[in-house]
């Protein structure tokens, strides 16, 4: 094993990110506020600190240990924070989903943890970032806006070919088959919008892209992110904003793993394994988790 697994963690993920992501999913695979909202808290600098104990997976066993899998286990850190560090970014918190269950799991979780993780963070003035998506965020008014037009034009790629790549012409036979439900997810996704129990406050900025993200972290000098939102095993791994991309650009991610569920199938919906599944697979390599319980415990006291 490599002596320092923490570098080959990163390695990893930097070269098979894409690819640790389909190994998960493959187990089974509101108007928006008045002008007259209250401001939010604004990222500052001060020595107010966030102490939480982040849980990750420990590939290592102790010495005089037989080196196998089923003697590895979760280990815990214990980390204090500056609050102008770190920022909880929120993943495609929208309200609703085309898949009724996990759209119950989804209101139940923004219920019972995200709203009062989002008002202890915001009382304790640990900065919010939302990552609605690009087509919520671009349409908000407190979208950031960070990228120039110029830098917004796509790169045209030559390989794999663009009939490869949208399945037509010769290759139209590797498409999936048409779902006659298609158009009813399209109106759905079309119709979306930012869940009403987590509107942006004034002041705290909406971005669209992991670039955006990257820009806005840079420039206030987040270097953690922790990590709420939908869905576990999917936008909030693969997103270009979300936890596997921000890795691979050297933030410190942290899931707030009761804040989170994922898009579960007929086999693991009574157990929801894609769900605990992805927050191990992000506890594995390189990344850790915490429960919003255990932040809310870990801000500042007023």
């Amino acid at each position: 094993m490599d002596p320092d697994p923490e570098t080959s963690r990163r390695e990893f993920l930097k070269t098979s990110a894409t690819a640790g992501a389909a190994v998960t999913m493959l187990s089974d695979l509101s108007p928006l506020l008045a002008q007259s909202t209250p401001k939010a808290p604004q990222l500052h600098e001060d020595h107010s600190n966030l102490h939480i104990k982040p849980r990750y997976y420990r590939w290592h066993v102790d010495p005089g240990v037989e080196w196998i899998e089923t003697n590895t286990a979760h280990a815990t850190l214990d980390w204090t924070i500056p609050l102008s560090q770190v920022a909880l970014v929120l993943v495609d918190v929208w309200d609703h989903h085309y898949l009724l269950d996990t759209e119950a799991r989804a209101e139940a979780i923004i219920d019972e943890k995200l709203v009062p993780l989002l008002a202890a963070c915001r009382t304790a003035r640990l900065p919010i970032i939302h990552a609605p998506s690009p087509a919520q965020a671009t349409s908000h008014p407190n979208w950031v806006n960070l990228i120039s037009k110029a830098e917004k034009a796509p790169k045209r790629e030559d390989w794999p070919p663009a009939e490869f790549r949208g399945k037509s012409g010769p290759y139209q036979p590797y498409r999936r088959p048409d779902e006659p439900r298609q158009p009813e997810l399209n109106k759905l996704s079309a119709e979306r919008k930012l869940h009403p129990k987590i509107q942006p406050l004034a002041g705290e900025p909406v971005i669209a892209t992991g670039e955006e993200l990257h820009r806005y972290c840079q420039q206030h000098g987040v270097l953690f992110l922790l990590f709420a939102g939908f869905n576990t095993n999917a936008c909030i791994l693969v997103r270009d904003y979300g936890t596997l991309a921000m890795n691979q650009r050297g933030y410190e991610v942290i899931v707030v793993r009761d804040c989170t569920t994922g898009m579960e199938s007929s086999t693991t919906q009574s157990t929801l394994s894609q769900t605990h599944g992805a927050i191990l697979f992000l506890e594995m390599f390189g990344n850790s988790s915490v429960t919003s319980d255990e932040i809310i415990a870990g801000l500042p006291k007023a």
